[in-house]
């Protein structure tokens, strides 16, 4: 890797995403470091539902924008991971145990209703450590932060004092986005009933800014109410909150969803009734489901971070997430394998690239800067073939036996990587590729090829190579006619793997054996032979 100076200078000119935001963070401090003595970003978290991938991206982007960053200046920084657990919980998401236990508790915050899980101290405290858990297998430099014991411990009682004061500028801001009777009852500021403990979204008045003292009339029985909002006993209203949070805290950068470009306007206006200036940032775009709906906490919809990690790694995982993020993807099982080999295809390529392309390369900030020195003989498409054709008893032994056909030397102790991804293709086979396999029968063109074919292999022999065998291969479906020969590998594919789509057949063919690829020819002949029959 080039030295830091050169680093340096390559990233003020790079057009890769994350340094074109850390350059905003360059003009914002041009003069040097802020009054606080570091650049502070955040990234937010609704624990209503259990963390889903779209949760992770936003610290896994923001960490790659201070990766960034930190590569241009020499400012100390800090990332805050924020809960906003003070919450309260709105619906019973579809995707957790006990929900009848949990919709007696709606309307409270998410930190004062009980675990549905029976893990922890509350449903937020659940959610929140599975969060944690995410972001500490990657090794994240964070600290973490629960709403409710910042409000709790007073921290935020200056801004809410200051929320008080500069109330009605706050409500001219608000009141002109909402419909005519939401208008009626908003109110920045939800205090907590001290009956219930439900946050309250009622009308205030507001009686001594110094105090915290505010006025409202109880819902529930007509009680006229006045009660401090301060030290965790209010919470704010999610624009005016997230505006008050960047005041308090000093929030420099902070992205969001595409979902919540309203928000972050509005945010940004009443930070400045607050006399703070807005963070910097930008919307990504949402993730989708199968469907093509957005992925949500409280549907349980898309995938979840054990799924990814379950059948595929965690740096594949940051890869899918890192590239183009202004445009919408979907995020769903069958995303998986291509962004495996997408990622090993990139970082072979990273090694060979001058430090400008190096910058531009997904790889370098999946690793910030730091890419391990590894390589995979075999793609990650290639292994899920071999593992399919091996069947449901395919066993790690058995996959690296057939490797020695394919890859010099090898064993787990020389590629470890490959190794790894062994397990990911075994559990991605069984899970989620075996249950939709289906040979089918050659018709009578295609059992003439496959015969042709059969021929051809018996004359290569054990030791052919991949490119020998793939030509024999497009002879075969020459020979027969196949025009065009796409339709000659789509059958190979369906009767030999019993998928639509598969992989290069010479590489394939290599890997499992000229004698394995010829067993499968026999198989399908006589599935057509029985059919005749």
């Amino acid at each position: 890797m080039a030295n830091d100076e050169a680093l340096r200078a390559a990233a003020l000119d790079s057009k890769a995403w994350p340094y074109e935001e850390a350059r905003k963070l360059l003009k914002r401090y041009a003069g040097g470091a802020p009054d606080k003595g570091h650049v502070l970003f955040e990234t937010g978290y609704g624990p209503s539902g259990l963390p889903h991938i779209g949760t992770f991206n936003e610290v896994l982007r923001t960490t790659m924008v201070r990766n960034a960053y930190q590569a241009m200046s020499d400012i100390p920084t800090r990332l805050i991971a924020f809960s906003d657990d003070m919450d309260g919980l709105r619906k019973v998401p579809d995707n957790v145990p006990n929900g009848a236990m949990l919709a007696e508790h709606l309307g409270r915050p998410l930190t004062r209703i009980p675990d549905p899980f029976g893990k922890f101290e509350s449903f937020a405290h659940h959610n929140n450590a599975m969060l944690r858990e995410f972001l500490d297998r990657y090794g994240f430099d964070y600290e973490f932060l629960s709403a409710t014991e910042v409000y709790a411990s007073g921290r935020f009682d200056p801004a809410l004092r200051l929320v008080l004061e500069r109330y009605d500028a706050i409500m001219a801001v608000m009141l002109p986005t909402l419909r005519a009777e939401r208008q009626a009852t908003y109110s920045p500021v939800l205090p907590i009933d001290p009956k219930t403990g439900i946050v309250l979204q009622v009308p205030i008045e507001v009686i001594d800014p110094a105090a915290g003292l505010v006025r409202y009339v109880d819902p529930n029985d007509g009680e006229t109410m006045t009660v401090s909002i301060l030290s965790g006993a209010a919470k704010l209203q999610w624009k005016v909150d997230w505006a008050m949070r960047w005041t308090a805290l000093g929030v420099d950068y902070e992205m969001a969803g595409k979902d919540l470009i309203d928000s972050v306007v509005q945010s940004s206006k009443i930070a400045r009734v607050l006399g703070a200036r807005p963070p910097e940032g930008f919307n990504y775009e949402m993730f989708l489901d199968e469907q093509g709906e957005k992925i949500s906490k409280s549907k349980g919809n898309g995938l979840s971070i054990e799924q990814w990690l379950t059948y595929g790694t965690e740096e594949s995982l940051a890869y899918y997430i890192f590239r183009e993020p202004k445009r919408a993807k979907s995020l769903h099982m069958g995303v998986i394998p291509r962004a495996i080999d997408d990622y090993w295809q990139s970082h072979t390529a990273w090694f060979n690239q001058d430090i400008k392309q190096k910058l531009g390369n997904a790889v370098h900030h999946v690793h910030d800067g730091a890419v391990p020195d590894a390589t995979l003989p075999v793609s990650f498409g290639l292994l899920l073939n071999l593992v399919g054709v091996l069947g449901e008893t395919a066993s790690r032994e058995q996959v690296w036996g057939y490797l020695g056909n394919y890859v010099p030397d090898a064993k787990p102790e020389t590629y470890p990587e490959l190794d790894r991804l062994i397990g990911h293709a075994l559990a991605y086979h069984r899970d989620v590729v075996a249950p939709t396999l289906a040979r089918r029968a050659p018709d009578a063109r295609e059992a003439g090829a496959l015969a042709d074919l059969d021929a051809r292999l018996a004359v290569l022999g054990a030791e052919a190579g991949a490119e020998a065998i793939q030509n024999e291969v497009y002879e075969a479906g020459k020979a027969a006619g196949f025009d065009p020969l796409r339709d000659w590998f789509k059958a190979l594919y369906e009767t030999l793997l019993g998928s639509s789509q598969g992989p290069r057949m010479g590489s394939f063919i290599a890997l499992y054996g000229v004698a394995g690829a010829r067993r499968l020819i026999a198989e399908a002949l006589a599935a057509t032979a029985t059919a005749q029959a």
